[in-house]
């Protein structure tokens, strides 16, 4: 019941959280998801120096423009803390939102690297690094009540970028719209309120841009698309 409550707040694009504060995030040995909790284990004592814990989403929470994505990448977030960054993902993102005015500074793999996020937020439907980088349903249902929060605390949210299938459907279910009435297909728009708007895009994974199923003036065009709506 409270889930949806708090969707359907955060769909209407209402204040709902007065500072970061107050945002809901899971603890760094958050224990809501077993298959998880035993995957992080076993990455702590590999690597011990490494962050591996839930991720932080990163930049202001009065920005415009929410990025969601799947989850933290072993070697990426999950190594570093900061989301996308450290893995090839990243490598295209990061360049992508300095491009177009949602960062400044130089990207370097690192989460003390300098790079300032502008006018934007970077999330993931999953906060904790799942095997083989693919979470179930369970735990995206577990996490939702942190991407409630987000979305509701971001009261000068416009518009929400979903990178690929998963994060679209979180995103979708999070503010309690069917997904079957919503197909997800790169660059497909999805008016979620009066005020909010969904864009979806391929993930910018090595995947996707080995086999050309992304390119970069693909994934260019998508924030040409972001910039339009913004500015318009």
């Amino acid at each position: 019941m409270w889930l949806r409550m708090a969707a359907t707040t955060a769909a209407k694009n209402s204040p709902t959280l007065d500072s970061m504060a107050e945002l809901l995030a899971p603890g760094r040995d958050c224990a809501k998801c077993p298959r998880l909790v035993a995957y992080r284990e076993s990455s702590r004592a590999a690597q011990p120096s490494w962050h591996n814990a839930p991720v932080e989403s990163a930049g202001p929470i009065g920005a415009r423009l929410l990025i969601a994505g799947l989850a933290p990448g072993m070697k990426g977030a999950n190594r570093t803390g900061r989301p996308f960054t450290g893995d090839f993902a990243g490598d295209l993102l990061f360049p992508t939102l300095v491009k177009y005015g949602f960062a400044e500074g130089t990207y370097d793999r690192a989460a003390d690297d300098g790079l300032k996020i502008k006018d934007c937020r970077i999330t993931n439907a999953v906060r904790c690094v799942p095997p083989q980088n693919k979470p179930v349903g369970a735990e995206v249902l577990a996490c939702r009540p942190f991407l409630i929060s987000e979305i509701g605390a971001m009261t000068k949210l416009r518009v929400i970028l979903a990178l690929g299938g998963i994060a679209h459907q979180a995103v979708l279910r999070t503010l309690g719209h069917k997904v079957s009435a919503h197909k997800f297909a790169h660059r497909a728009r999805f008016a979620l309120s009066d005020s909010l708007l969904l864009i979806d895009s391929y993930h910018c994974s090595r995947l996707n841009t080995n086999t050309g199923r992304l390119t970069e003036a693909m994934f260019h065009g998508v924030f040409e698309d972001i910039g339009e709506v913004l500015n318009g």
